[in-house]
C-alpha cells in the first residue's frame, strides 16, 4: 500500500491509525457482545472529533498515541487523505449501525458490523486499508478529490 509520493502532501503515522482502528474494532465488538448502543455513540463522537474538530482531541487517538509511546513503536508515515476518507467511511458505518439498532433490525446490524469489522481488522492486522484503496482509485479519476 505504500505509494511513492503522497496524494494530499500531508502525512500521518500509520501505526497510530492502525492502533486507533484496533480500538474502534474492539468497541464495535463490545457493542455486539453487550448490545449497549451508547458504545456506538462513543465511537461516533470519536470519529466526529477526529474529522471535524481536531484529531488530537479524539479520545481514541490519544489512547493510540499513548500505546505507541508505551511500546516504543516507530513512526511510519502515509498519506493522510487516504486515512481521512477511511475515517469518513467509518463514521458512515457507525451511523448505519446506530440507525439499524434504533429500528431493532438485528440481521442488518450484524451485517453492517461484520463488514465494518472486516475493514478495520484488515487494516489492523494486514496493513490493508480498504478506504485508502478506494481513495487512490478516486484520485486517479479526480485528482483534486479531498485536496
Amino acid at each position: 500500500m505504500n505509494y511513492s509520493c503522497p496524494m494530499s502532501f500531508k502525512q500521518i503515522d500509520s501505526n497510530v491509525s492502525r492502533l486507533t482502528s484496533f480500538l474502534v474494532a474492539s468497541l464495535v465488538l463490545a457493542y455486539l457482545f453487550y448490545g449497549a448502543v451508547f458504545i456506538l455513540y462513543i465511537v461516533a463522537f470519536d470519529f466526529i472529533m477526529r474529522l471535524f474538530v481536531k484529531k488530537d482531541s479524539s479520545p481514541l487517538h490519544m489512547i493510540a498515541l499513548g500505546v505507541k509511546e508505551l511500546f516504543g513503536i516507530k513512526d511510519k508515515f502515509v498519506d493522510s487523505g487516504a486515512k481521512r476518507l477511511a475515517a469518513y467511511f467509518g463514521l458512515i458505518f457507525v451511523f448505519m449501525l446506530i440507525v439499524a439498532n434504533y429500528f431493532d433490525i438485528y440481521s442488518i446490524t450484524l451485517s453492517i458490523a461484520v463488514v465494518f469489522l472486516l475493514c478495520s481488522l484488515l487494516d489492523v492486522f494486514f496493513n490493508f486499508c480498504v478506504g485508502c484503496q478506494i481513495y487512490h482509485i478516486i484520485k486517479k479519476f479526480y485528482p483534486s478529490f479531498m485536496s
